[in-house]
């Protein structure tokens, strides 16, 4: 991908999440002068930067939308619902327009179109469209002409092409922050610079407006024409570029280049940041296999198995913090990745005839890459479904004593290495009877099973393959692809997903997944004299209690824990070996389908800190395991995944 379009999108969509908060904000408050001004830098310098790539509808609407802003920031317009929502409108688009870019390089065929019917709606902020009316500029100008003139000794002395340019800066720039004596100061190769008056000649003092800016800027650089627009790439429309050689003078427009002056930030490739990952975990194996090494010298020297301990011990410390520096690089700020939910509700809500309130709370978090990754579609789908579900429709929430719109609301936070994802809805809630009634009828329990379910049960009846309470295909549900596919998703990722919901007031979802997927913390364990390991994140507790304590019901064992009956499954033999009894049972409780279950190990071994390598090859047939590991000394470690093998 280009450099400049690659940094054009990252920058374009922290735009659009900018300008989102800010249209929120001004829902809650239309004349909250913070929000719009905001609002309005944001949709200036998003202008700005779609007049580089060849989105001419775009950068219209933008003008159209900045315009609307500007008049509301003077007061000569005041703000409402309406003008809120077309902002929005033009908000949403430009996202999509954005999107476009990205996957094709070009707009469709339809944006003329559509930028039409968006500028009548901004009208009269809005400029007429035309296509081929957006930032077009001639290097044949009088302009250039008095320029050779008057800098004819700075061309002569050359000896080589220089780059003409003309900046008019917008007469309301300094609102906006800008500086344009700072803006041309960082033209490459600057050569001359002349300050002229806008019309002519100067204001007198009196007459003089301290707040507008009345200057033009001309100057010649010796850097190449590219170079030079690029420093004005924020505000295309107001300037001209033109390139003068011996031979003549040709104007062209700006092309597209990438910013000087920004080493702030160093770009890598994700396949790198992942190589040192993969090297993180090799000098992880290595630092495990020092403890082994250790018991070894102190059966033959104790002074050397101290020497080695306390190498050890300065090995875990840097080891330490590599692996904190290297998921720093790592992570990354889940607003990116939550920034189309917005819109994808408005669309949802609109194509459903509802009215729909959503908000978001904590996307600022850092998690690592792959989970900010994975994380999109399972939330989608809650989304959707939320909506779709969840809310009613404003008829059915009016006679029910509730606000027309409904209201969803994303919450993000950490708890320890846990990112905790809740997504709440003020809906109908989830409808037990109804569960049951559809899960029977699908065959997924019988009619004597749902009986014994308890509420929380129950609910969890929706995770089932198959699941599914809608009655008709449509573009939101429907179509075969479940909560079954969500939990999936969460559960690749590391995760749990709970629910819970109160009938005719809303349901909750609520996600734990680990904050690092660069190194994993593991509980060795021993079972059929066997070793295993277990992530310390599936873990709750562990125990040991007397084998007087396990119960018979039914056909299976149970004890009870803190009050409560919890299932206890033989772990061996869920691997295929066979049980042994004993006088102390020691147990790993882990949770399956959003209930404790006991796993009877033989012993507990060591934690380490290592690199669980997905299962691949023959290992990817295998149930029940997550992937593996490399220990010390050099014997390869199953990571097993308990929720599976007590599901």
């Amino acid at each position: 991908m280009d450099e400049l379009l690659e940094q054009f999108l990252i920058e374009g969509r922290d735009l659009i999440a900018q300008a989102t908060r800010d249209f929120s904000a001004l829902l809650r408050d239309p004349q909250s002068s913070a929000a719009i001004d905001s609002a309005f830098r944001a949709m200036h310098t998003l202008k700005g930067s779609v007049g580089l790539f060849a989105m001419q509808p775009a950068e219209l609407v933008l003008h159209g939308a900045e315009t609307m802003l500007g008049e509301a920031r003077k007061g000569t317009t005041a703000l409402d619902a309406g003008h809120i929502a077309t902002l929005i409108a033009c908000l949403d688009q430009t996202d999509r327009w954005i999107d476009e870019i990205e996957e094709a390089g070009e707009l469709s065929a339809q944006a003329s179109v559509i930028a039409e019917g968006l500028l009548v709606r901004l009208a009269p902020a809005g400029p007429a469209f035309s296509p081929d009316s957006a930032g077009k500029t001639s290097g044949h100008v009088d302009w250039l002409g008095a320029l050779r003139v008057r800098e004819a000794d700075v061309l002569a002395a050359s000896g080589q092409p220089l780059t003409a340019f003309r900046y008019t800066p917008d007469s309301e720039c300094f609102f906006r922050g800008d500086d344009p004596l700072a803006i041309v100061a960082a033209v490459p190769e600057l050569a001359t610079l002349a300050v002229l008056p806008r019309d002519g000649q100067w204001p007198d003092a009196e007459s003089i407006e301290p707040f507008a800016c009345v200057s033009i800027l001309e100057g010649l650089s010796a850097a190449p024409l590219e170079k030079v627009s690029a420093a004005f790439r924020l505000m295309p429309d107001q300037v001209i570029c033109a390139s003068l050689d011996p031979i003549g003078e040709q104007g062209l427009d700006q092309a597209p280049e990438r910013r000087l002056g920004e080493n702030r930030m160093l770009r890598v490739d994700p396949a790198r940041v992942d190589a040192l990952g993969g090297a993180l975990g090799e000098l992880l194996v290595a630092v495990n296999g020092m403890a082994p090494l250790a018991e070894q010298a102190e059966r033959l020297d104790r002074g050397l198995a101290g020497q080695i301990r306390a190498i050890q011990a300065d090995l875990e410390r840097v080891t330490g913090s590599l692996r904190r520096t290297v998921s720093a690089v790592r992570s990354v700020e889940l607003e990116p990745t939550l920034r189309r939910l917005p819109r994808l509700v408005r669309e949802i809500a609109e194509g459903l005839g509802k009215s729909v309130e959503f908000t978001i709370a904590g996307q600022g978090i850092e998690i690592d890459k792959q989970i900010a990754d994975g994380l999109f579609e399972p939330l989608l789908h809650l989304v959707r479904n939320a909506v779709d579900h969840g809310i009613e429709l404003p008829e059915r929430r009016a006679v029910a004593g509730k606000s027309p719109a409904g209201t969803v609301s994303l919450n993000l936070g950490r708890d320890g290495d846990t990112v905790v994802v809740q997504l709440a809805d003020d809906g109908a809630g989830i409808d037990i009877a109804r569960i049951k009634a559809i899960a029977v009828e699908r065959g997924l329990v019988s009619a004597e099973e749902t009986d014994a379910l308890t509420d929380a049960s129950a609910r969890r009846l929706i995770f089932a393959p198959g699941f599914s309470t809608a009655a008709t295909v449509t573009q939101v549900s429907g179509r075969g692809v479940g909560m079954d596919a969500v939990q999936a998703a969460v559960e690749a990722l590391r995760g749990t997903i709970d629910v819970e919901s109160t009938p005719g007031h809303g349901t909750i979802f609520r996600l734990r997944l680990p904050a690092s997927t660069l190194t994993t913390r593991l509980l060795i364990i021993e079972v059929g004299g066997e070793r295993y390991g277990v992530a310390l994140d599936q873990v709750v507790e562990t125990v040991g209690i007397e084998s007087s304590h396990l119960r018979p019901i039914g056909g299976g064992i149970v004890c009870v824990l803190h009050g409560r009956t919890v299932p206890v499954l033989d772990l061996a033999s869920l691997l295929g070996g066979e049980a042994r009894a004993t006088p102390q049972v020691k147990l790993l409780v882990t949770e399956a389908g959003g209930a404790p279950v006991a796993l009877r190990v033989d012993g507990f071994a060591q934690r380490i800190d290592t690199q669980v390598r997905p299962r691949s090859g023959m290992l990817a047939a295998i149930p029940g395991v997550i992937g593996s590991t490399l220990l010390g000394d050099g014997t390869v470690l199953l990571v097993l995944d308990l929720p599976e093998l007590a599901a």
